[in-house]
């Protein structure tokens, strides 16, 4: 499939017709975009807008998911707007309403087949599947510890998978001994042939050493076994050219543009 066609087929059944990405969310088609709207935990925001969308159009839109968000007290939501989205200038209609663009992502593409490849881990480091809340703490703990941030939005969203649609969800962490040294997620998608991965990183002192190859092809592994076709990820500028040496290619890039409800 050439990559235009996978943007099209992406586009298709991963922004216009996607499905609600936990059990307490809400997707939704109005007017000229499609949303999911759910709790102070969950992912809320804008997915996909109509190809036709017009400037004027657009900036009806615009203030009508303001209008939306702000009404239930959702304290932030985002705008998940792609390279090849129209109209012209939307991404300066939103910063003039409020939202604020954070740094963008590239969307790549490989094929799961390709990626479950046996990977020789340290010595000493194993990796376990997550299944129930004691995995969930040591995924939070490994996340942490790769990425600086928080975890508690994290915990939400995996106890709630887990608990609701354990079918849709696949984490993994990388053990050290007893401490929790890399880990990653992977949002299946049923009806489309998406697998999402989301999360991967590894602790400082830990990184070039094969682990976080390790968790792409342990989650790839699972996909294919599922029957999905195609990973997708929304790759940092960190993680992009790894990912690229690995086999996977840039369809797009987007950038999260956030609004704040609450200070």
């Amino acid at each position: 499939m050439e990559p235009d066609e996978m943007l099209a087929l992406f586009d298709h059944e991963m922004r216009e017709h996607v499905r609600p990405d936990g059990p307490g969310t809400h997707v939704e088609r109005v007017g000229d975009v499609v949303r999911q709207t759910g709790g102070p935990d969950d992912w809320n925001g804008v997915v996909w807008t109509a190809p036709d969308l017009s400037p004027g159009r657009a900036e009806s839109e615009i203030a009508a998911q303001v209008e939306h968000y702000t009404a239930r007290g959702t304290g932030e939501f985002e705008w998940k707007l792609y390279a090849h989205d129209g109209p012209a200038g939307l991404g300066e209609r939103l910063s003039a309403a409020g939202f604020e663009p954070e740094p963008p992502e590239t969307l790549l593409v490989a094929q799961a087949a390709d990626q479950a490849v046996t990977v020789d881990l340290p010595e000493g480091v194993r990796l376990r599947e997550v299944t129930d809340a004691a995995g969930v703490e040591l995924m939070v703990r490994a996340h942490e510890r790769a990425f600086g941030t928080d975890g508690s939005r994290l915990r939400h969203q995996s106890l709630a998978r887990l608990a609701d649609a354990p079918d849709t969800f696949v984490a993994v962490v990388a053990m050290a001994g007893g401490e929790p040294v890399g880990s990653a997620r992977m949002e299946l998608h049923p009806g489309t042939g998406f697998a999402g991965l989301w999360g991967g990183g590894t602790a400082a002192g830990w990184r070039g050493r094969g682990i976080y190859r390790a968790l792409i092809a342990q989650r790839a592994r699972a996909a294919a076994e599922r029957g999905y076709r195609f990973l997708q990820v929304d790759a940092t500028d960190q993680s992009a050219p790894i990912l690229r040496r690995l086999g996977f290619t840039a369809l797009s890039t987007t950038t999260p543009y956030v609004y704040r409800t609450a200070p």
